[in-house]
């Protein structure tokens, strides 16, 4: 089906220039610096950051095997997906379907920005219905997956998400938060092949820089010049620009920690299925586990009182009595495993 771009994105959207900063009409680092009010006295941060993250996007692109010009950086992963919303969707008018249960977040900027949200259900294994999807998505602008899904940990069917590139006129967005600790393969590879393709990936999770906030979006080169459109001139502040560029250059210590996350993660699961208080474990390829009890409120409160945080995911779909627990450290997880086996439920 035929991917128009111009007749997807909101007319106000299409026609706005965007915003000139300083640093957009003059790009050169030497020099006498009069033309953006800053302090001018030297510190590490008394300048403005580069707008457009040249350097850390040309990291990227290596590491992702991308162009430059098909990145988007932002403020966490959470401002990309607005953008999305506000360069695509007309408030009050239009809708975007995604799948239940998955991020919470989704929910949160369709209501922001009043646009309608259907949620496609996940059959009881969490398998994707790609015909369902497509039904519901009859003049919609967006379809969002989350693959690994977040809270149920499995990646959703690659050939189905496929079909429904070919199918679907809007723009598709997978969000691949978790894809590091995967064995499948990012659709960042399937860029050139679909036009309405968009990724979102994050620097949170494998790459251990929630602290940072810096959120990566991929897509073709004319969604990505109109959500720069829209973008905040210095949405991505200097020490995390910094910070992340560093830690794209740090890719052996990356993959020891994946690699860790995953090793224990295979121990974790080992000794939940052992344990007599877990009625089922579901599949995972992101470094948490979900996984069903008797009374999860009565066991998360166990944990809570014992300093062990996880999260009670009860009132999700499909997920009732079900707790979802991230992979932590060796220590980290003989301590979960540990208040779990002291648990009395009698």
């Amino acid at each position: 089906m035929e991917f128009n771009l111009t007749n997807l994105v909101r007319p106000n959207v299409l026609a706005m220039k965007a915003y000139s900063s300083a640093r957009d009409e003059y790009s050169g680092h030497e020099g006498v610096f009069l033309d953006a009010n800053e302090n001018p006295f030297p510190s590490a941060v008394n300048r403005y950051p580069d707008p457009y993250q040249r350097d850390l996007k040309e990291e990227l692109a290596q590491v992702k095997r991308v162009q430059t010009n098909q990145i988007i950086v932002g403020n966490g992963s959470d401002e990309i997906l607005d953008l999305l919303f506000r360069a695509f969707c007309v408030p009050g008018k239009d809708k975007v379907v995604t799948i239940k249960p998955t991020y919470g977040m989704y929910d949160v900027l369709a209501q922001t920005n009043d646009v309608q949200l259907i949620e496609v259900p996940l059959d009881p294994d969490f398998n994707l219905d790609g015909e369902a999807i497509l039904a519901s998505a009859q003049g919609a602008k967006m379809i969002l997956l989350c693959s690994p899904n977040n809270p149920t940990g499995n990646l959703l069917n690659r050939n189905v998400i496929l079909d429904i590139f070919t199918k679907f006129n809007g723009l598709v967005v997978i969000d691949e938060a978790y894809i590091d600790f995967s064995n499948g393969k990012t659709f960042l590879q399937e860029l050139n092949n679909f036009p309405n393709l968009f990724v979102s990936q994050t620097l949170s999770k494998a790459y251990g820089m929630a602290g940072i906030r810096v959120g990566l979006g991929f897509g073709n080169v004319d969604v990505i010049d109109i959500l720069n459109k829209l973008k905040p001139p210095y949405n991505v502040n200097e020490l995390s620009q910094k910070f992340a560029l560093a830690r794209l250059r740090d890719v052996k210590q990356v993959a020891e920690e994946v690699l860790q996350i995953l090793l224990e993660r295979s121990r974790v699961l080992a000794m939940l299925q052992e344990n007599k208080h877990v009625e089922r474990i579901y599949r995972t390829d992101a470094n948490f586990i979900l996984f069903k009890v008797a009374n999860s409120d009565d066991l998360y409160q166990h944990f809570a009182r014992n300093q062990v945080v996880v999260r009670n995911r009860t009132k999700q779909f499909n997920c009732e009595n079900c707790l979802r627990v991230s992979i932590g450290t060796h220590e980290e997880n003989e301590r979960f495993i540990e208040v779990l086996n002291e648990y009395n439920n009698s």
